[in-house]
């Protein structure tokens, strides 16, 4: 299985909206993607390793597909599209991995 990671760090005074994210922007993502994604997962950061320090990202989320080429398959034909929606919930520049899961659910 493949995962998509989509982070954004923190940054003091930048915007996110967490409502837009979750409720529109990721619902449009799995939409343009079809069969092609089989879930994502979506979080928002609480804080640091320090109390009371800021949270590394602000939010992320996980987009789950079974290989490869079907991570490409379903958003390369949306990415543009996906891109632009961006700027309605943030000004932050987010950062992209992607990672072969190695354990999926620990027993």
């Amino acid at each position: 299985m493949i995962k998509l990671s989509v982070m954004y760090p923190y940054q003091e005074g930048a915007r996110f909206d967490h409502d837009y994210y979750r409720d529109q922007h990721m619902p449009m993502l799995k939409s343009r993607m079809g069969k092609y994604c089989k879930y994502y997962t979506v979080e928002r950061g609480l804080g640091g390793t320090e109390p009371g320090s800021p949270p590394a990202y602000v939010a992320m989320c996980h987009v789950y597909c079974d290989s490869l080429d079907d991570l490409t398959a379903g958003i390369a034909p949306h990415a543009a599209e996906i891109g632009a929606d961006i700027a309605n919930y943030t000004d932050l520049i987010p950062i992209q991995q992607i990672s072969a899961v190695v354990v999926e659910r620990s027993a």
